[in-house]
Protein backbone atom coordinates (compact mmCIF):
# COMPACT_ATOMS: atom_id res chain seq x y z
CA UNK A 1 0.00 0.00 0.00
CA UNK A 2 1.34 3.20 -1.38
CA UNK A 3 0.98 6.63 1.15
CA UNK A 4 1.95 9.90 0.26
CA UNK A 5 2.56 12.36 3.02
CA UNK A 6 2.06 16.18 2.43
CA UNK A 7 -0.17 19.38 1.65
CA UNK A 8 -1.33 19.38 -2.08
CA UNK A 9 -0.67 23.11 -2.30
CA UNK A 10 3.50 22.15 -2.21
CA UNK A 11 5.16 22.54 -5.14
CA UNK A 12 7.62 19.70 -4.26
CA UNK A 13 4.45 17.18 -2.76
CA UNK A 14 3.11 18.25 -6.06
CA UNK A 15 5.09 16.59 -8.04
CA UNK A 16 4.62 13.41 -6.42
CA UNK A 17 0.90 13.64 -6.54
CA UNK A 18 1.77 14.35 -10.50
CA UNK A 19 3.25 11.50 -11.07
CA UNK A 20 1.30 9.23 -9.17
CA UNK A 21 -1.75 10.42 -11.07
CA UNK A 22 0.18 9.60 -14.71
CA UNK A 23 1.08 6.44 -13.16
CA UNK A 24 -2.84 5.96 -11.97
CA UNK A 25 -1.35 4.07 -9.06
CA UNK A 26 -4.08 3.75 -5.68
CA UNK A 27 -2.35 5.69 -2.72
CA UNK A 28 -3.44 7.45 -0.10
CA UNK A 29 -2.78 10.66 0.94
CA UNK A 30 -2.44 12.29 4.60
CA UNK A 31 -2.17 16.30 4.08
CA UNK A 32 1.05 17.00 6.57
CA UNK A 33 3.24 20.46 6.74
CA UNK A 34 1.97 23.93 6.82
CA UNK A 35 -1.62 24.35 8.68
CA UNK A 36 -1.78 20.97 8.61
CA UNK A 37 0.76 20.27 11.00
CA UNK A 38 1.94 16.43 11.76
CA UNK A 39 5.93 17.04 10.59
CA UNK A 40 7.05 17.52 14.11
CA UNK A 41 5.35 14.30 15.30
CA UNK A 42 7.00 11.78 17.17
CA UNK A 43 5.37 9.05 13.84
CA UNK A 44 6.57 11.74 11.77
CA UNK A 45 9.99 12.38 12.58
CA UNK A 46 11.26 8.81 12.82
CA UNK A 47 9.90 8.29 9.36
CA UNK A 48 11.50 11.83 8.22
CA UNK A 49 14.17 13.17 10.37
CA UNK A 50 13.55 16.40 8.42
CA UNK A 51 10.53 17.35 8.91
CA UNK A 52 9.88 18.04 5.64
CA UNK A 53 7.24 16.94 2.46
CA UNK A 54 6.93 14.91 0.51
CA UNK A 55 6.87 11.22 1.93
CA UNK A 56 6.38 8.09 0.54
CA UNK A 57 5.93 5.18 2.38
CA UNK A 58 5.64 1.72 0.02
CA UNK A 59 4.86 -0.83 2.25
CA UNK A 60 7.71 -0.95 5.08
CA UNK A 61 9.98 1.16 2.82
CA UNK A 62 10.17 4.82 3.40
CA UNK A 63 11.45 7.22 0.93
CA UNK A 64 12.34 11.44 1.24
CA UNK A 65 13.10 14.27 -1.51
CA UNK A 66 10.81 14.49 -4.16
CA UNK A 67 12.96 14.16 -6.87
CA UNK A 68 13.97 10.81 -5.71
CA UNK A 69 10.18 9.66 -5.13
CA UNK A 70 9.21 10.65 -8.59
CA UNK A 71 12.47 8.27 -9.93
CA UNK A 72 11.32 5.50 -7.70
CA UNK A 73 7.53 5.20 -8.43
CA UNK A 74 8.67 5.76 -12.45
CA UNK A 75 11.04 2.74 -12.12
CA UNK A 76 8.83 0.48 -10.13
CA UNK A 77 5.48 1.16 -11.83
CA UNK A 78 6.42 3.34 -15.41
CA UNK A 79 7.18 2.57 -18.06
CA UNK A 80 8.27 3.77 -21.89
CA UNK A 81 8.45 6.46 -22.86
CA UNK A 82 7.55 7.89 -19.67
CA UNK A 83 10.33 6.24 -17.63
CA UNK A 84 12.73 6.08 -20.36
CA UNK A 85 15.12 2.52 -20.55
CA UNK A 86 17.79 3.54 -22.92
CA UNK A 87 20.16 4.87 -19.71
CA UNK A 88 21.25 7.97 -22.48
CA UNK A 89 17.78 8.59 -22.93
CA UNK A 90 16.96 8.59 -19.07
CA UNK A 91 19.93 10.55 -18.36
CA UNK A 92 18.32 13.10 -20.28
CA UNK A 93 15.47 13.42 -19.08
CA UNK A 94 16.99 13.29 -15.61
CA UNK A 95 19.09 15.66 -15.62
CA UNK A 96 16.16 18.16 -15.73
CA UNK A 97 14.96 17.31 -12.39
CA UNK A 98 18.65 18.03 -10.88
CA UNK A 99 18.67 21.42 -12.64
CA UNK A 100 15.30 22.42 -11.67
CA UNK A 101 16.30 21.45 -7.85
CA UNK A 102 19.68 23.14 -8.39
CA UNK A 103 19.34 25.98 -10.70
CA UNK A 104 15.76 27.43 -9.88
CA UNK A 105 14.57 26.57 -6.85
CA UNK A 106 16.45 28.95 -4.28
CA UNK A 107 15.29 32.16 -7.02
CA UNK A 108 11.57 30.80 -7.32
CA UNK A 109 11.24 30.42 -3.54
CA UNK A 110 12.07 34.17 -3.36
CA UNK A 111 9.23 34.53 -5.72
CA UNK A 112 6.21 32.68 -4.35
CA UNK A 113 7.32 33.58 -1.08
CA UNK A 114 7.70 37.05 -1.43
CA UNK A 115 4.19 37.17 -3.35
CA UNK A 116 2.01 34.05 -2.62
CA UNK A 117 2.84 34.10 0.67
CA UNK A 118 3.61 37.65 2.23
CA UNK A 119 1.38 40.43 2.79
CA UNK A 120 1.83 43.51 0.36
CA UNK A 121 2.91 45.93 2.55
CA UNK A 122 6.13 43.34 3.62
CA UNK A 123 7.62 42.52 0.41
CA UNK A 124 10.82 43.19 -0.69
CA UNK A 125 9.75 43.85 -4.10
CA UNK A 126 13.72 44.96 -5.08
CA UNK A 127 14.63 40.93 -3.90
CA UNK A 128 11.49 39.70 -6.27
CA UNK A 129 12.50 41.49 -9.09
CA UNK A 130 16.02 41.03 -8.84
CA UNK A 131 14.88 36.93 -8.86
CA UNK A 132 12.65 37.13 -11.52
CA UNK A 133 15.35 38.47 -13.45
CA UNK A 134 17.52 35.14 -12.66
CA UNK A 135 14.98 33.35 -13.33
CA UNK A 136 13.99 35.04 -16.79
CA UNK A 137 17.99 34.28 -17.58
CA UNK A 138 17.90 30.88 -16.57
CA UNK A 139 15.06 29.66 -18.97
CA UNK A 140 16.50 30.96 -21.34
CA UNK A 141 17.99 27.66 -21.68
CA UNK A 142 14.54 25.88 -21.13
CA UNK A 143 13.08 27.99 -24.15
CA UNK A 144 15.98 27.52 -26.55
CA UNK A 145 15.50 23.19 -25.70
CA UNK A 146 11.93 23.73 -25.86
CA UNK A 147 12.75 24.94 -29.69
CA UNK A 148 14.46 22.04 -30.44
CA UNK A 149 12.12 19.07 -28.99
CA UNK A 150 8.65 19.21 -27.19
CA UNK A 151 9.10 18.39 -24.06
CA UNK A 152 11.98 18.65 -21.49
CA UNK A 153 12.29 15.05 -21.31
CA UNK A 154 12.62 14.53 -25.55
CA UNK A 155 10.28 13.83 -28.06
CA UNK A 156 7.90 12.57 -24.83
CA UNK A 157 6.46 14.15 -21.96
CA UNK A 158 8.32 11.95 -19.54
CA UNK A 159 10.26 12.60 -16.00
CA UNK A 160 12.19 15.01 -16.90
CA UNK A 161 9.26 17.80 -17.54
CA UNK A 162 7.52 16.94 -13.52
CA UNK A 163 10.07 19.49 -11.29
CA UNK A 164 10.30 22.09 -13.24
CA UNK A 165 6.02 21.70 -14.46
CA UNK A 166 5.35 21.61 -11.25
CA UNK A 167 6.89 24.74 -10.60
CA UNK A 168 5.78 26.52 -14.21
CA UNK A 169 1.84 26.32 -12.64
CA UNK A 170 2.79 29.21 -9.88
CA UNK A 171 5.40 30.89 -12.37
CA UNK A 172 2.46 31.00 -14.99
CA UNK A 173 -0.17 32.04 -12.23
CA UNK A 174 1.50 34.47 -10.19
CA UNK A 175 0.71 38.20 -11.34
CA UNK A 176 3.90 39.00 -12.59
CA UNK A 177 5.52 40.83 -16.11
CA UNK A 178 6.70 37.16 -17.94
CA UNK A 179 9.32 37.71 -20.91
CA UNK A 180 7.22 35.96 -24.04
CA UNK A 181 8.07 32.43 -24.41
CA UNK A 182 6.51 31.00 -27.26
CA UNK A 183 7.95 27.61 -26.78
CA UNK A 184 7.64 27.22 -22.99
CA UNK A 185 4.09 28.56 -23.00
CA UNK A 186 3.07 26.07 -25.78
CA UNK A 187 4.69 23.32 -23.27
CA UNK A 188 3.00 24.79 -20.24
CA UNK A 189 -0.39 24.23 -22.62
CA UNK A 190 0.48 21.10 -22.94
CA UNK A 191 0.91 20.26 -19.54
CA UNK A 192 -2.10 22.16 -18.27
CA UNK A 193 -4.36 19.92 -21.05
CA UNK A 194 -3.22 16.48 -19.03
CA UNK A 195 -5.76 15.24 -16.89
CA UNK A 196 -3.21 14.02 -14.10
CA UNK A 197 -1.45 17.76 -13.89
CA UNK A 198 -4.99 19.22 -13.46
CA UNK A 199 -5.25 16.37 -10.88
CA UNK A 200 -1.95 16.41 -9.26
CA UNK A 201 -1.05 19.99 -9.85
CA UNK A 202 -3.63 22.79 -10.07
CA UNK A 203 -4.90 23.43 -6.70
CA UNK A 204 -4.71 26.89 -5.49
CA UNK A 205 -1.63 28.64 -4.63
CA UNK A 206 -1.56 29.29 -0.79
Amino acid sequence: MLTIWGRENSNNVRKVLWCAAELELNYSHINAGGAFGKVNDELYRSLNPNGLVPLLQDGDFVLWESNTIVRYLAAKFGSEPFYPQDLQARASAEKWMDWTTATIVSHFSVVFWGLVRTKPELRDMAKIEAAIATLEKHFDIVEETLGRQPYLSGESFGIGDIPLGSFAYAWFSMPIKRQPRPNMERWYQQLTARPAYQQGVMSELT
